[in-house]
């Protein structure tokens, strides 16, 4: 699988660009803003996902690894396929599309094209539940932390946080908010917290 792309922009089409790594072109599919920054003639580093199918081969490319984690995490959910998660990733910044399934602000999704009320509803419903599971299994990632704080890492983590990050946004909303807390509202802190970064 093709993880990470490095090379020359050599053409940037409406939805793709021409990356030459090695002396092999491929087009790779991005974001608005993704090729909005893009200049032809210039190196450009990629994280990408190689979707492979028995019909089509076609690679997706991201800036960071966040934005790889949730397009990954969104083409988890029934009917969601690789254009209308590319299209949700570029609507919004990630912690703020994060912080909207988990407080199941439909709108925010409905206003992506391609994205209707009832898939809106599934993505808020498979998504949370994902973060929730996230959580509970994350015991053994936070050596050296507190449980809650634990909890919250693993569900960043899940949503395609670097380790770092997820471990000093999991800091502030453990430390914002009172012990009895829910992950949820624990998550919806950290991503709070992620979001003004």
């Amino acid at each position: 699988m093709i993880a990470w792309l490095q090379g020359t922009v050599v053409r940037i089409e409406p939805d793709a660009l021409i990356l030459v790594v090695a002396g092999v072109g491929y087009r790779v599919y991005c974001g608005p803003s993704t090729l909005g920054a893009a200049r032809q003639g210039a190196d450009l580093a990629l994280h990408t996902h190689h979707l492979v199918r028995e019909d089509v081969q076609a690679l997706y490319g991201f800036r960071t690894p966040e934005e790889l984690g949730f397009f990954e995490l969104l083409t988890t959910v029934t009917g969601v396929g690789p254009r209308v998660a590319l299209a949700i990733i570029s609507s919004r910044p990630v912690p703020d599309l994060q912080l909207a399934i988990l407080q199941a602000d439909e709108a925010v999704l409905t206003a992506v094209s391609g994205v209707g009320r009832r898939l809106a509803a599934r993505i808020v419903l498979e998504l949370k539940e994902k973060v929730a599971a996230a959580g509970t299994l994350a015991t053994g990632s936070g050596a050296g932390i507190g449980a809650a704080e634990s909890e919250v890492v693993g569900a960043l983590q899940a949503l395609g946080y670097a380790a770092s990050e997820a471990r000093e946004a999991g800091r502030m909303a453990v430390a914002s908010l009172a012990a009895d807390a829910s992950l949820e509202d624990r998550v919806k802190a950290a991503l709070r917290a992620l979001r003004r970064d």
